[in-house]
């Protein structure tokens, strides 16, 4: 049982990189400091460089889930920029 619940989610497995991190930026803005997000991508490069760049903006990683179908959710807290 997980300690947290997603508030919003948003799938980028059909962008590329960069926009893949566009996408999960600009869905992070949307919620308030604290929310959850998940963030649906596909394996490859949004796994390598998403988590990371997410990280660098100052936001908390939760948790990196491999799905069944190939592709990866991460779970991420927005903190104050």
């Amino acid at each position: 049982m997980s300690d947290y619940t997603v508030d919003d989610t948003v799938d980028i497995t059909d962008v590329v990189c960069p926009v893949t991190f566009v996408k999960a930026k600009a869905a992070l803005e949307e919620l308030d400091d604290g929310q959850i997000l998940a963030v649906v991508m596909n394996d490859g490069e949004p796994v390598q460089n998403v988590p990371r760049s997410i990280k660098e903006e100052g936001h908390q990683i939760l948790k990196l889930n491999e799905n069944d179908n190939g592709t990866y959710t991460l779970i991420v807290r927005k903190t104050g920029e």
